[in-house]
């Protein structure tokens, strides 16, 4: 018994040391740190002998380190290697699940966002749900690594979870797991000249993406494109590099964002580099309570430089950056060590980005006249229009527009662009006189 006591201790002052000889310390700070591990140690070996099931070592131990990081933040903890497997997947934008971000909240799980086309979006969860039970067990108690495991399994086994959303009665949902393959960027034309981009994730390679995406509409369109909406709602993050990138697209200079730690020579700050290639054209950036982390760097660069407006709800508010340190044992673990900063200097962590025009969702519905109206068309032997389209593209319209009306805060967003892109043409005219009568006096 000695001797395993003896590995045991020697095993927890080889997981603490790091931190014991991290600074210097004083005597009796050093004899506390040691008393504690010799507690640490002694707490492991009851554990062990008097706990009612049969407990490894090693469980034992990752729930020590976990314990240990988790209690800083709610977005540190401890990988194993089938953690750490998951996370490298995730952000290569394919892996299994159900397609939710979440997060801990006083002890509760909170969904950040889903995910777009996996089984949780399809569902109809929502970003602000709350996860009370996994297939019948509470949650209550569970770290959030344990939590995800539980939601995690084989593609096409089902899991059951209890959903509480305020304002709604409690409910359950069986969900179906899939591989999740995330297509982070979806693009399309709005209203005929009005490039609609949907981000739904911070994954490697979307700044490619989306310059593809304009690059081609603006050659279907030969350069005629009144302007663009981002949409980043219930985007859940990513990578950081991927939030700077695509913000240096339509940066011409300055600040993108920065990271402060606690010591102030390790802030790092990324700018902008010359060229945007929306040459111009007015922005409108759609966030919501789901938009976190990545997310709200680009909002928050955008806004910072006047270069988009922001429409919509408060964002997440998640404004820490995690480092991710490997270990030993193909493990690794996930700590706190920055804050982000939008290049005005606003911490984004806890706060998140105010929209520069709120709009909450909303169900639109027209009101139906009992005027008894006639138009052209109604008229008996009208002429027909020789430009109507027949071949069925004009219905395909009609139904996409039916379709984003459902969509409230994103037809705000394309009404917002169109007035922004009228006002620019209108000030060009405006000032286009004036310069040309300038130069009358000129060669006079």
């Amino acid at each position: 018994m000695l001797k395993k006591s003896l590995i045991i201790y020697a095993l927890a002052g080889c997981l603490f040391s790091g931190a014991v000889l991290a600074k210097t310390e004083t005597k009796d700070d050093q004899i506390s740190t040691y008393e504690l591990l010799n507690i640490f140690g002694e707490v492991m070996e009851r554990t062990k002998g008097s706990y009612v099931e049969d407990v490894t070592d090693k469980k034992l131990i990752e729930a020590a380190l976990n314990g240990m990081l988790t209690s800083l933040d709610p977005h540190s903890s401890y990988l194993n290697e089938q953690d750490y497997k998951y996370m490298n997947e995730q952000t290569s934008g394919k892996f299994g699940g159900l397609g939710i971000e979440i997060t801990m909240e006083n002890g509760i799980v909170k969904i950040i966002s889903p995910i777009d086309d996996t089984p949780a979006a399809k569902a109809g969860l929502l970003a602000g749900d709350y996860i009370t039970d996994i297939d019948d067990e509470t949650v209550v108690g569970l770290t959030l690594n344990e939590v995800v495991s539980k939601l995690r399994g084989k593609v096409g086994t089902k899991v059951k979870i209890a959903i509480r959303r305020v304002n709604t009665k409690p409910f359950t949902v069986t969900l179906k797991r899939d591989e999740i393959k995330i297509q982070s960027v979806k693009s399309e034309l709005k209203d005929n000249d009005i490039l609609y981009i949907r981000i739904s994730a911070f994954n490697e390679d979307i700044d490619k993406d989306i310059t593809k995406a304009l690059e081609k509409a603006q050659k279907d369109l030969k350069n005629k494109l009144s302007g663009i909406v981002i949409d980043v709602r219930n985007n859940p993050g990513g990578l950081l590099d991927q939030a700077v990138k695509v913000s240096d697209l339509f940066l011409e200079q300055g600040e993108i964002v920065s990271t402060r730690s606690r010591n102030e020579e390790d802030t790092i700050k990324y700018s902008a580099t010359a060229g945007d290639i929306a040459q111009g054209l007015p922005i409108v950036v759609m966030i919501n309570e789901g938009s976190a982390s990545a997310a709200e760097i680009l909002s928050g660069a955008l806004q910072d430089h006047h270069r988009a407006v922001i429409l919509g709800e408060k964002s997440f508010g998640k404004g820490s950056v995690q480092t991710v340190i490997p270990l030993r044992n193909n493990a690794a673990m996930r700590i706190t060590t920055a804050r982000y900063y939008t290049p005005s200097g606003r911490s984004i962590q806890a706060k998140g980005i105010e929209p520069d025009v709120k709009v909450k969702q909303a169900k639109v519905e027209e009101i139906e006249s009992t005027a008894y109206n006639l138009s052209e068309a109604d008229l008996k032997g009208a002429l027909k229009n020789e430009q109507a389209n027949d071949n069925g593209k004009d219905k395909e319209a009609k139904e996409k527009r039916e379709a984003d009306k459902k969509d409230y805060q994103l037809v705000r967003a394309l009404d917002l662009v169109k007035a922004l892109y009228i006002y620019g043409q209108n000030d060009n005219n405006a000032t286009a006189p004036a310069a040309e009568e300038k130069k009358a006096e000129g060669e006079n």
